[in-house]
């Protein structure tokens, strides 16, 4: 089994690199676990205190569980992914079914940053983007999927997501193996990352 460990900062285009990772690889050989689904449950405060949290501050994430989540993968045993609500701020009553997989992919902000889950990622990759486009991205996706206002998505964004970043995602770039650039079309990077995923793939004794 290969873990591959995909950070950057939020509207970085984590989930395109992911997503043409899995579109290239053999069908059903990727399991993907989102940090996100391993927000802390604050179902014990308010929905408006719930909402100003800082949810890119480390401590916002279950890191314990997920990297257990990711040992079981790697004994060969299947785990109940948690979901989490944006819009309740709150864990799900519902879990995700995930069995063990030929390559497993571990995405969100803050997985570099992590010291529990380093050790457990085989290759390291961080998404690099213009703080600008990243912006632009954030905006339009909290708007249409949290269901947030512009105003909402600005003012998170200078109180807790810039000076987050600056503090705890972007120093840790220097953990990764591999930067992807993405200032335009990522392909020639992405293509060099898939040689190394299959070339690792191929050399591996461990079948699922």
């Amino acid at each position: 089994m290969l873990v591959i460990g995909i950070a950057g900062g939020t509207g970085c285009g984590k989930t395109t690199v992911v997503k043409r990772i899995v579109e290239a690889l053999p069908e059903g050989s990727v399991a993907v676990l989102s940090q996100d689904s391993y927000y802390r449950d604050r179902s014990d405060i308010p929905l408006e205190e719930r909402k100003e949290l800082n949810f890119d501050h480390p401590d916002s994430i279950e890191f314990e569980l997920l990297a257990s989540d990711i040992c079981s993968l790697k004994e060969g045993r299947e785990i109940q992914q948690p979901t989490y609500s944006y819009i309740t701020c709150t864990r799900g009553e519902e879990t995700i079914t995930v069995s063990p997989r030929k390559v497993i992919i571990v995405e969100g902000i803050l997985v570099l940053q992590s010291p529990v889950l380093r050790p457990l990622l085989d290759i390291k990759i961080y998404v690099d983007t213009d703080d600008d486009d990243r912006l632009s991205r954030v905006i339009r996706r909290d708007i249409i999927e949290r269901g947030r206002t512009a105003t909402d998505v600005l003012d998170r964004y200078e109180k807790t997501v810039k000076p987050m970043h600056r503090e705890f995602i972007e120093p840790s770039r220097r953990h990764a193996d591999i930067i992807v650039p993405n200032y335009g079309d990522p392909a020639v990077a992405i293509n060099i990352l898939l040689t190394v995923i299959e070339k690792k793939i191929g050399n591996s004794s461990t079948r699922f």
